[in-house]
């Protein structure tokens, strides 16, 4: 597939998601592991229009890259905001509440990282790239 290049923002959520739910699609996911890369793709993208444009005071793009090989449906969301790697945030403490004790938000990424098969990193010439894949011989 042709990557997606859209506004860094909130109101481009919308656009992202179809563009992974043709790609899972297109990989042949069935619709549980489909919408598992949805969510996680959902939360990553939009740390990255609130936490890394808009609280940072800056603008950019989300580049969605999307990838399959004979196993795997590989997502890249790339963008120019301040360097974040989600893997090293802690483990939520309020993940062990009972629901009704827990505060809203704060599962976001813990989330994401748990609901894809791999999940990668990397900062290269001032872009992060948050790498999701999903094996599809699990589908």
């Amino acid at each position: 597939m042709k990557p997606l290049v859209v506004p860094g923002t909130l109101e481009s959520l919308g656009l992202i998601r179809e563009h992974i739910r043709a790609a899972a699609a297109e990989a042949g996911l069935d619709k549980r592991r489909a919408y598992r890369l949805e969510l996680a793709v959902d939360e990553i993208a939009t740390n990255i229009a609130n936490h890394g444009y808009r609280e940072a005071g800056q603008t950019g793009d989300i580049v969605v890259h999307t990838g399959t090989d004979g196993d795997a449906l590989t997502i890249t969301l790339e963008d120019t905001a301040p360097p974040f790697d989600p893997r090293r945030l802690r483990r939520p403490e309020q993940i062990d509440l009972p629901l009704t004790d827990r505060p809203i938000g704060g599962l976001g990424i813990f989330l994401a990282l748990e609901n894809v098969d791999e999940f990668r990193y990397e900062f290269v010439d001032g872009h992060n790239r948050n790498i999701l894949v999903m094996e599809r011989s699990l589908a």
